[in-house]
């Protein structure tokens, strides 16, 4: 049996929120979809719930890149995507008034410092996978479904602030994070209100994902996990059993919840991204458990907000830029479409096992890989890498400890085949000695030393400062200038540590200038002639991905950073971000 979109009578709907105004079409067939989702997929409009914190919510995500209408025929509420807000019926959601509920065009809005969301991405990707058509022109689509995508959380918050315990409202919580709470009594409100707003119009609603993207939230300042703002940290193995446990339980009571006023049958499936930080890996063990939960992967591929720029200043690098927001919503889009269309079991890319040969100085690592072969990408990304004796400390993003936390050196990292990489040590490990492997490090290679330091130009009423390298790295630099800014660090210790972001790069007559802003600089600690300087990520990533050829609808709109303006958007799948893997003696 195969899926029909419904499309009778959507002429009605689609002139009341102004999409489209073309003639009548017959439906199109898709391909078969499996039978526990397929009745949510089937009506008129299909909401796409989110929840979550900054990166969520668009934190810094500006300029907008999709600021208009994108023409495919994907929906918010007149009150826009993010339907929560401080003081405005945060506890009592239902008292919002009436007409802000209103379906709409989706299209990204800016509010304060908050800017685009995956939701366009997310929507206009889906839905082109369904329909397969581009809007052209003034052209709009009318084949069904319509998205609707709404976000009821804020940035910054934990789990259980997010979820119906609220502690957000909790008499411990300090002031300056008590802002009314009541974030998920607003995600159900928005769905009584969308079934509200489709019967009017005489059409159908249901839900057919929840979207999850909160964690760093939880991270706490050893590398455990916090359950709450006053509760002691937990280590990281119980801390991430916890943190896994109070998503699965999140997953069944929105999905419970969200059914009663839906009225739909079956559960409502969640698709997580995977966070920076311990909360990362606890996503990922929840959605090995619960087979309702997805992650898509990591999201250390995306341009950072310190590329961004609003109110005279630049955002915060643990932030994504409105392409990197757009972008991380294709990635979304391409899984639910996998999962919930094609029926795919889906994995991220992700370690499967690892062993050290009997020479004592190879590891072999076997990958779970959405679409062979694997690649060891160092033109898209830059190679991460850090020195070490005869070898590095980290390369391509691994690096490997042995029990006493001491690491080994890495000589050199290969793909040896569609599903496996070798990696080669330094030296022999002892046979009783005990390793693990990692993935993930923010480091992006040394670049020389300082010759000479001078003060730059005012750049828009800001002063600068150059630091100058001897020799022309212009090669060596080319993947970080790509995506905007990068930053170097001299990585001392202590209060001598001195970071900046680099935002021009000059390379002249054998001698690479780097130049950054005096207000930028990490601590007012000045650089000095003779240190060698550090490259940096804003996140911690790895050069690991699959072959996935997957086309995104949406191209690199923000042409005032980087070298990537026009070019698609790539939707590989990159290796998920892990810390201490087991290495054993043989295959198991």
């Amino acid at each position: 049996m195969r899926l029909f979109f419904r499309i009778a009578g959507l002429l009605a709907l689609l002139s009341s929120v102004g999409i489209c105004d073309e003639p009548q079409q017959q439906p199109q067939q898709q391909k078969q979809t499996p039978t526990a989702v397929r009745s949510a997929l089937e009506q008129d409009i299909v909401g796409l719930w989110m929840m979550g914190q900054s990166l969520c919510e668009g934190a810094e995500s500006l300029p907008l890149v999709t600021a208009t209408d994108s023409g495919w025929g994907n929906l918010m509420f007149q009150r826009g995507v993010r339907t929560w807000a401080v003081r405005q019926h945060c506890l009592d959601p239902e008292k919002r008034p009436g007409d802000q509920f209103r379906f709409v065009p989706l299209a990204a809005t800016k509010s304060g410092g908050l800017g685009e969301t995956i939701a366009n991405g997310m929507a206009d990707h889906l839905k082109s996978l369904l329909n397969a058509t581009a809007p052209r022109g003034t052209e709009k689509p009318t084949q069904g479904p319509h998205f609707l995508v709404t976000y009821a959380g804020q940035g910054g918050r934990m789990i259980d602030e997010l979820s119906s315990v609220d502690q957000s409202n909790d008499a411990r919580t300090p002031k300056n994070r008590q802002h009314g709470g009541g974030y998920y009594k607003t995600s159900l409100d928005d769905a009584r209100r969308a079934k509200i707003q489709a019967e009017a119009l005489g059409k159908t609603f249901s839900i057919a994902a929840l979207i999850w993207m909160q964690g760093e939230a939880n991270g706490g300042p050893t590398g455990g996990i916090n359950p709450s703002r006053w509760d002691q940290e937990l280590n990281r193995p119980h801390g991430q059993e916890w943190y896994r446990d109070r998503l699965i339980d999140y997953r069944k009571q929105w999905s419970h919840d969200l059914q009663l006023i839906t009225e739909q049958v079956r559960d409502i499936p969640m698709f997580t991204y995977q966070t920076q930080g311990p909360a990362g890996e606890a996503q990922l063990l929840a959605a090995d458990r619960d087979a309702h939960i997805t992650m898509v992967g990591p999201h250390y591929m995306i341009p950072s907000a310190v590329n961004s720029r609003y109110a005279d200043r630049y955002g915060d690098p643990i932030h994504m830029s409105a392409d990197g927001e757009r972008w991380y919503g294709e990635q979304v889009a391409k899984v639910i479409h996998r999962v919930l269309i094609e029926g795919e079991p889906w994995q991220p890319l992700r370690p499967r096992k690892a062993w050290i040969d009997s020479d004592r100085t190879n590891i072999r690592v076997e990958f779970q890989v959405p679409r062979p072969p694997l690649v060891l990408d160092q033109t898209f990304l830059p190679r991460q890498e850090y020195p070490l004796a005869g070898g590095y400390h980290s390369l391509y993003g691994f690096q490997i400890r042995d029990s006493a936390r001491a690491v080994l050196g890495i000589e050199d990292v290969k793909v040896e085949s569609p599903t496996r990489i070798r990696i080669q040590l330094t030296a022999p490990v002892k046979a009783e000695t005990r390793c693990t492997l990692s993935y993930g490090l923010p480091y992006a290679g040394q670049i020389g030393k300082i010759s000479d330091i001078r003060k730059g130009p005012v750049v828009a009423e800001q002063a600068t400062t150059e630091l100058l390298i001897d020799g022309n790295i212009g090669p060596q630099l080319k993947p970080l200038i790509a995506a905007g800014a990068f930053y170097v660090s001299n990585m001392l210790s202590g209060d001598a540590h001195a970071r900046a972001p680099i935002r021009f790069v000059h390379q002249k007559e054998g001698v690479t200038l780097l130049r950054f802003e005096d207000r930028e600089l990490r601590n007012n600690t000045p650089f000095t002639v003779g240190q060698t300087l550090t490259t940096l990520r804003s996140f911690s990533y790895g050069n690991l991905r699959d072959s996935d050829p997957e086309k995104a609808i949406y191209r690199f709109a923000d042409s005032e950073y980087g070298t990537r303006a026009w070019q698609a958007y790539p939707l590989w799948n990159w290796c998920v971000l892990f810390k201490q893997l087991p290495i054993t003696d043989k295959i198991e």
